[in-house]
C-alpha cells in the first residue's frame, strides 16, 4: 500500500536474474542516495530459482513473492505492493542504467502520468537489441500504435517507464503478458494522461542465457493486443470498406456488362461477389459495435461519446424498421423473379439475366435478416449501459 513517507518504487519484476540483480539495485541505490529521495526499491519475483530472492534481500531491497506468471503480471502485482507515490520499472537483466532515472523522476514530479523512455532517441548500444526487433518489430508496432490510437509514443516497448500511482489505478491494466507494456500506453491515450518521453540507452543485458523475450510470438501477441482493442481497425474500417466497394462494383455491372477492356468485361458474377462483400462488410460494421460495447461494459476501453450519441438514436425499433425493409424489398425482389420465371413456363433461364434480379433481392434478404438480429443484440448489450445511464 502506498506510505506518504515513501515518494519513488523502484520496480523490477524477475525470474532468475541472479547473475544481474545485484548490479541493478546497486544502481538504483546509488541513484536514490545521488538524489536524496525518499525511496525504496521493490523485486516482483515471479518464481525464481537461481537464489534471486536471496541477492535481493542482501542488496536491501524488498521482495514480493507473484504466484502468477507473466511479466505484466509481476509489474502489476507488484506495483500493488508498491509504497511510492511514483513507481519506475525496468528489467533486472541490466539493459538499463538505473543509476540515471533523473529525468523520469523530474517529469513525474512535474505532473507527468506516465514517462517512458525512447530508446532511438537515447541510443542502442551494439548486440543491445535483435536487428529485426530493432529495425521491424518495434517500429512497425510503434507506427501501427501511433495510428490506431494517436498516442505520442515513438518506442511503444520500452521497458524502462514510470507513473503515479494515480495514473496506475486509473488505468486498470488486465493482461499478464509482453502486452502490458502495450496496454499501459494505450489505455494512457484513450484517458487523455500526459505522456512524456526522455531519451533513453539500452545496452546488451549482462546476462549468459537467452532472454526471456520472444521477438515472433511477443510481436505477434502486441499486434493482436492492439488490434483487439481497437475495434474500429478490426472491423469497422474493414467492414465500411467492403460495403462500400461491393455497393459500388455492384450498381456498376447491375444494368449489364460492364466492359474494362476489349476482351474483359464484369458480369453476374462479379455481381455475386459484389453482394458477398456487401454481406461481409456488414457483419464487421456490427462486431465493431458490438465489440466496443462488451469493452465498455467490462471496463476494457474508456467511455466513448461517439457511442453514447449512437445509443441516443440507434434504437432496436429503428433498426427493426430499417431491416424489415430490406426484407420486404428483397421478397418483392424475390417475387419478381418467380413472376418471370412463370412467364417462362417454370422452364430453364437464362441466368445473366435472372441473376441480376435474384442476387441483389437475395442480398437485401440477408442484409434485412442481419439488421434485425444484430439490433437485437445491440440492444441486448446496451441495457445495462442504460439502466445505469
Amino acid at each position: 500500500m502506498p506510505d506518504a513517507s515513501v515518494e519513488v518504487t523502484v520496480l523490477m519484476p524477475c525470474l532468475n536474474e541472479a547473475e544481474t540483480l545485484a548490479r541493478c539495485i546497486r544502481k538504483a541505490r546509488s541513484c536514490i542516495d545521488r538524489l536524496g529521495l525518499h525511496a525504496e526499491v521493490l523485486i516482483a519475483d515471479n518464481g525464481s530459482t537461481d537464489g534471486s530472492q536471496r541477492i535481493a534481500e542482501t542488496e536491501g531491497a524488498r521482495v514480493v513473492a507473484v504466484e502468477v506468471r507473466g511479466y505484466g503480471a509481476a509489474l502489476y502485482y507488484g506495483t500493488l505492493q508498491a509504497s511510492g507515490r511514483f513507481i519506475i520499472m525496468a528489467d533486472a537483466d541490466d539493459s538499463y542504467d538505473f543509476s540515471k532515472l533523473d529525468s523520469f523522476v523530474d517529469q513525474l514530479r512535474d505532473g507527468a502520468d506516465l514517462v517512458i523512455g525512447n530508446r532511438f532517441r537515447g541510443g542502442v548500444r551494439s548486440g543491445a537489441m535483435p536487428w529485426k526487433n530493432r529495425y521491424i518489430g518495434n517500429p512497425a508496432l510503434s507506427a501501427i500504435g501511433r495510428l490506431f490510437f494517436r498516442t505520442p509514443v515513438g518506442d511503444f516497448h520500452c521497458g524502462l517507464r514510470g507513473f503515479s500511482r494515480h495514473a496506475f489505478d486509473r488505468m486498470e491494466l488486465q493482461t499478464t503478458g509482453m502486452e502490458f507494456a502495450s496496454e499501459m500506453v494505450i489505455k494512457a491515450t484513450l484517458l487523455g494522461m500526459r505522456i512524456v518521453e526522455v531519451p533513453t540507452t539500452l545496452d546488451k543485458d549482462g546476462r549468459n542465457r537467452p532472454p526471456h523475450l520472444r521477438p515472433w510470438r511477443d510481436g505477434w501477441r502486441h499486434l493482436r493486443f492492439m488490434l483487439l482493442y481497437s475495434p474500429r481497425w478490426l472491423f469497422l474500417y474493414p467492414g465500411a470498406t467492403l460495403m462500400i466497394a461491393g455497393t459500388v462494383v455492384g450498381v456498376m455491372v447491375l444494368p449489364g456488362p460492364l466492359m474494362v477492356s476489349p476482351r474483359v468485361g464484369l458480369d453476374v458474377h462479379t455481381l455475386l461477389f459484389a453482394a458477398a462483400a456487401i454481406l461481409i462488410g456488414f457483419k464487421g460494421f456490427a462486431f465493431a459495435f458490438c465489440a466496443r460495447i462488451y469493452a465498455l461494459q467490462e471496463g476494457l476501453l474508456p467511455e466513448d461519446k461517439a457511442l453514447a450519441r449512437m445509443f441516443r438514436h440507434f434504437t432496436l425499433e429503428t433498426g427493426l424498421a430499417a431491416g424489415l425493409i430490406l426484407v420486404v424489398l428483397g421478397l418483392i425482389g424475390a417475387l419478381l423473379a418467380v413472376a418471370g420465371w412463370s412467364q417462362a413456363g417454370f422452364g430453364s433461364l437464362e441466368p445473366r439475366e435472372t441473376l441480376r434480379l435474384a442476387i441483389p433481392a437475395a442480398t437485401a434478404l440477408c442484409l434485412g435478416g442481419d439488421l434485425v438480429f444484430t439490433s437485437f443484440l445491440l440492444s441486448f448489450l446496451g441495457l445495462r449501459r442504460r439502466s445505469h445511464g
